[in-house]
């Protein structure tokens, strides 16, 4: 799908999914923006699309500091003149059994998760919505929600909640900002192969589980997700907002366990 016209804000975009975003969108002609805490990690990142031939900058930010975000969107703007995609996509795990988790450990996930999902789209919304005004060029986010917006995981307490929150604020968000223009839409991958599935899937027992409940059989790849995303930003969307598109091997469809 050709996406040269666009330029595109890529939170998390050191590794795993959004980097695959990042990557993919540049592949598609995009101008891309990666922004990460890391930025090594983010520097070096947006080189390799540089080399391959991709537009590519990186910022650091942290998404759940408003000022942060605020510089990351005067950069895009002082780059590009605009932004036509954000992919919502920084986030953290804690893996805590629920009785011993702390209030402070709830809270610093939530506030990446969901807080920094919701200081990012509305500034980049409200943007887009000058924009609209200005040439009626419409805009597009995409947070990155995850199947654990719907089934729960016991010690992944903050994570399965911000999530969950994640996809009730795609739909305001698609109710809110469809008069000026802009779509609003999430993915829910299912079992990823990135660092942080690694994490809490680091033995045998774990991977066992994984594929206990993947009918598909197989994990999937961060390139996966990054197609669902160009698809969502691109014009063959757009009649779509306000949906969660679960990339899951059918997991949600699975109402019992398959053999590993």
């Amino acid at each position: 799908m050709d996406l040269g016209d666009k330029v595109a804000i890529v939170t998390g975009a050191a590794r795993g999914i959004g980097y695959a975003c990042a990557q993919r969108f540049a592949q598609e002609g995009a101008r891309v923006m990666l922004a990460d805490v890391d930025e090594k990690a983010g520097a070096e990142a947006a080189s390799v699309i540089r080399e391959a031939g991709g537009n590519a900058q990186f910022v650091a930010c942290d998404v759940s500091d408003r000022l942060g975000v605020h510089n990351l969107i005067a950069a895009t703007l002082e780059a590009h003149e605009r932004v036509d995609v954000l992919i919502n996509n920084a986030a953290i795990v804690h893996s805590e059994d629920f009785l011993e988790l702390s209030e402070a450990a709830f809270e610093r996930v939530m506030k990446v998760n969901l807080t920094g999902a919701f200081i990012t789209g509305q500034a980049v919304a409200r943007a887009m919505k000058r924009q609209f005004e200005e040439d009626q060029r419409q805009g597009v986010i995409i947070n990155m929600s995850s199947v654990n917006a719907e089934v729960a995981i016991p010690d992944q307490v903050p994570y399965v909640v911000a999530k969950g929150g994640l996809n009730q604020l795609t739909r305001v968000m698609a109710v809110a900002l469809a008069k000026y223009g802009i779509r609003v839409n999430a993915i829910g991958p299912g079992s990823i192969s990135t660092g942080m599935l690694r994490a809490v899937n680091a033995d045998d027992a774990g991977r066992a589980r994984l594929m206990s409940r993947t009918p598909l059989g197989r994990v999937g790849s961060p390139d996966e997700i990054a197609g669902v995303a160009v698809f969502l930003a691109s014009d063959d969307a757009s009649y779509i907002t306000g949906e969660c598109i679960y990339a899951d091997g059918g997991r949600l469809a699975l109402n019992l366990t398959v053999d590993a």
